[in-house]
């Protein structure tokens, strides 16, 4: 089963991504909170983790740096905003003055639900208005989140 991804609201600023992990819970948590686990999944099919450092606190710092098949890097630093093992996990991204323009920022809300071995994984990204989410659904945020999501299942297998 493939990544389902949400974009299409009219009335809210979120991108919705939904997938269910062939996983229990605590495994797909620690896949999703570990740095060495995040490295391998994190990204589109190519991408690779040449940084990926994580302080899973509230007020910790996540430092990623995606590395796309053409060589680009790009740069997402987040702070953790609220950490309830192994259910919920909120951080937001934090602009990148770096980068012109600076792609949109969102508060971003993973929930794990345990549904018979498995667990379903929801990623809601709330961005600041509905344009700031268009902006983002035009650079593929939810197709490169849900090719993650994706290679996340495939990770799972082999933990």
């Amino acid at each position: 089963m493939s990544s389902v991804v949400d974009a299409s609201s009219l009335n809210e600023p979120v991108v919705i991504v939904t997938r269910m992990l062939d996983a229990p819970r605590g495994l797909v948590w620690d896949a999703i909170t570990d740095p060495k686990h995040v490295a391998h999944w994190y990204g589109g099919p190519g991408f690779t983790s040449p940084v990926c450092e994580m302080d899973v606190k509230p007020g910790g710092i996540w430092r990623h740096v995606m590395q796309a098949p053409n060589g680009a890097q790009f740069t997402i630093n987040s702070v953790f905003l609220e950490v309830v093992e192994p259910e919920r996990l909120v951080w937001k991204t934090i602009k990148d003055e770096n980068r012109k323009p600076a792609p949109p920022t969102a508060v971003n809300t993973v929930t794990l639900e345990e549904q018979g071995g498995q667990t379903k994984w929801t990623l809601v990204a709330r961005f600041d208005s509905i344009a700031d989410r268009d902006i983002s659904a035009g650079m593929g945020f939810g197709k490169m989140i849900g090719m993650g999501a994706d290679r996340l299942a495939e990770h799972l297998r082999t933990m």
